[in-house]
């Protein structure tokens, strides 16, 4: 009798204590994250039968789908130009690639909002699904996308070799290492003094190795494109001199267009302009910048060679740089999206100079520039997944040398290097 009682007692408790907690688990809020990237709806998303349906504008663009909505026929048509999926209200069998699929839901109306079955339309598209049923959170991982991998290659000591970091063994030797993983080397061995005078070694601690030409035979070798990279910062008025001096811009122009012809482009990372600049002084900066940027980029494409552009990011205290004018004369735009003092680097902060960015740079030719020792390998996720949501020509890492072998695992594992036409 009295262990009934106490057996009474205890699912008495256990009722009281546990169903106010099971039943606001059950209210809360779907979360869903695609490539760790959280993906807003204007419709919450539910649960029927044990599946998530969520609504399908939403989660297409956020996959990088096309979809078409046929009000008359109340049917889903979504593509990525290779998969294509068609999906109607109340049917469970939906269409990929002409094949029929049977669901163990169907789409339905909610709010005036179609929601689709999300782990079918996901998987369709090669994207692998985590339910995580405590939290209600479901993960999407997408598929690896082709993109551009910049690698900005230079100086380090033993323990951060961009040598041994890209070829997988210390210099000379070489093997395929990671090399798979990159299309371009950044070879920062550059800067550049006042008067226009090209450096192979300054003060900020840029230039050109011993065995640089060793550098280029293996990138050929490896089919990977080179940039010379002209750094140069504007802490003590550098920048300001050379900016403002005719004739040093003249000169600059022409030392920079005559040591490129062993590259296959130029990329020009001038770092600090308009810290302190406000009005007409910063538009007198940014117009500085054009008319050397324009110059070199006519030079630069005369002897058909690209021109990259490594910049402070929209977002940033450095103002100088006019990304609307810039955009006409550069073939890419790497934005330094980075440094704004957490590790890893803020999501939204980073996605708020992408957008920032995309105001005036076609997604074509702008890069996210990733700075590795702020991230991790799970928090370099995100940030390959912003680029692949923006649909961004590629990523630019800073740099070689400092990436570990897990991050070169995240990078394997969500990226399809982009072929270089020629080399």
């Amino acid at each position: 009798m009295k262990r009934s009682l106490f057996c009474l007692i205890l699912v008495h408790i256990m009722i009281t204590c546990f169903s106010p907690m099971v039943l606001a688990q059950e209210n809360k809020a779907i979360a869903v994250f695609i490539d760790d990237l959280p993906v807003v709806f204007d419709t919450e998303p539910t649960i029927q039968n044990g599946r998530i349906l969520v609504p399908f504008r939403a989660i297409a663009e956020a996959l990088g789908v096309q979809v078409d909505w046929d009000g008359d026929t109340k049917t889903v048509n979504a593509t990525d130009g290779k998969i294509n999926v068609r999906l109607q209200i109340g049917d469970k069998t939906a269409y990929c690639n002409n094949t029929p699929v049977s669901l163990d839901v169907s789409p339905i109306i909610s709010s005036g909002r179609t929601l689709i079955p999300l782990r079918f339309f996901s998987e369709a598209y090669n994207c692998k699904v985590d339910w995580d049923g405590v939290n209600r959170t479901a993960k999407i991982f997408s598929p690896p996308k082709e993109m551009s991998v910049t690698g900005f290659y230079a100086l380090g000591d033993s323990r951060t070799s961009s040598w041994t970091d890209l070829f997988g063994i210390p210099y000379p030797e070489t093997t395929v290492g990671n090399t798979d993983v990159v299309n371009q080397l950044s070879l920062g061995w550059y800067s550049i003094d006042k008067d226009g005078k090209l450096l192979t070694e300054s003060r900020t601690g840029w230039q050109r190795p011993d065995g640089w030409e060793d550098v280029l035979k293996a990138a050929s070798k490896y089919q990977m494109a080179t940039e010379m990279t002209i750094h140069a910062t504007d802490g003590d008025g550098t920048l300001t001199s050379l900016l403002n001096n005719d004739t040093a811009i003249l000169t600059a122009v022409s030392n920079i267009i005559e040591e490129a012809s062993m590259y296959h482009g130029i990329n020009l990372d001038f770092e600090g302009l308009g810290f302190k600049d406000v009005g007409e002084q910063l538009l007198a900066t940014q117009s500085a910048f054009n008319r050397f940027v324009q110059l070199l980029a006519e030079q630069a494409h005369n002897l058909g060679l690209k021109l990259t552009l490594t910049l402070h990011a929209p977002n940033s205290v450095y103002k100088g740089y006019d990304y609307k004018a810039l955009a006409g004369y550069a073939d890419r735009i790497i934005i330094m999206a980075y440094d704004y003092g957490t590790k890893p680097e803020p999501s939204d902060l980073v996605i708020q100079a992408v957008e920032q960015s995309l105001k005036y740079v076609p997604k074509e030719k702008l890069v996210l520039g990733i700075s590795v020792p702020n991230e991790n390998p799970d928090s370099l996720v995100s940030k390959v997944g912003i680029a692949k949501r923006y649909r961004l020509e590629g990523i630019a890492l800073w740099r070689l040398g400092l990436l570990t072998d897990e991050m070169w695992g995240t990078l394997k594992a969500t990226v399809k290097v982009k072929e270089n036409s020629e080399n």
